[in-house]
């Protein structure tokens, strides 16, 4: 084959990439922008997570946010303090899971969820710790019912919206399943309720139950492992372009190297 012809062929043969080469280029700028995107994750992550440990550890507590006043990027995991009274046969009980004690074994049970009565007559929900299920029964732990004026302290936390593989509540036979504040409040009959609840800290109840303290700040940080996932996924992207341009572009050197087949013998 003469050299325009092997020319023309490998031109060919470039404008057919053309088509590829645009969608992986697309392809990439994708993979990287989700890398690059996952980092910048990372770090915001980093920060809450800081900064949420650093509101937690505020000494003293500060004071209760104004209700009508609540912002849950700024307010939401400070430690505060709150004095009032407990009214204990209002409590509600929320189906929830704590820390046994064995290690990775889970007990199952329930948040106890009581209103404390301001002095001024406002009520604030209370989670006061976790109880197993056998002490569902709040006459099963008698010692721990709270009476007169009280004082909590604890991490401040916005309404928790109900996930979407979490169970809606019925309140007519009790059964909740996330610390759904106005939800709680319309179920029990109470007014004038804060738009926000306090987990209440470790501090021992009387008889030991509830035990509170369960909040943990583990938010879960794994956006350093997914950013790997997507840069790795573009470097595999940019390796399988180019092996399947240099096959392209060999096969075509190959067939263009090639002899013609011999013309068949005339008779």
């Amino acid at each position: 084959m003469t050299a325009p012809a092997r020319a023309a062929e490998r031109r060919a043969a470039l404008r057919d990439l053309v088509a590829p080469a645009l969608a992986s280029l697309v392809c990439l700028g994708i993979l990287i922008g989700l890398g690059v995107w996952q980092l910048e994750r990372k770090a915001w992550k980093e920060a809450l997570i800081d900064r949420i440990v650093a509101r937690s550890r505020i000494e003293p507590p500060a004071p209760l946010p104004a209700f009508d006043g609540f912002d849950p990027a700024r307010d939401e995991f400070e430690r505060v303090r709150a004095t009032g009274r407990l009214l204990n046969d209002k409590e509600t009980l929320v189906h929830g899971l704590a820390p046994g004690d064995t290690p990775g074994r889970a007990l199952q049970g329930y948040y106890v969820v009581t209103p404390l009565r301001l002095d001024d007559g406002r009520i604030l929900l209370v989670n006061r710790g976790f109880v197993p299920t056998e002490l569902k029964d709040p006459a099963r732990r008698a010692a721990a019912q709270v009476e007169g004026e009280t004082t909590v302290t604890g991490m401040l936390r916005q309404s928790e919206a109900r996930g979407l593989f979490v169970p809606a509540p019925n309140p007519q036979t009790g059964e909740w399943f996330n610390r759904d504040v106005p939800g709680i409040a319309a179920a029990k009959g109470l007014t004038n309720v804060a738009p926000y609840l306090i987990e209440a800290d470790a501090t021992p109840n009387p008889g030991g139950w509830p035990k509170g303290g369960q909040l943990r700040v583990d938010l879960p940080n794994n956006h350093l492992q997914y950013a790997f996932t997507w840069f790795g996924l573009a470097l595999c992207l940019v390796g399988v372009f180019t092996a399947f341009a240099l096959r392209r572009l060999r096969g075509e050197a190959v067939e263009s190297a090639a002899p013609s087949p011999a013309s068949p013998p005339r008779p």
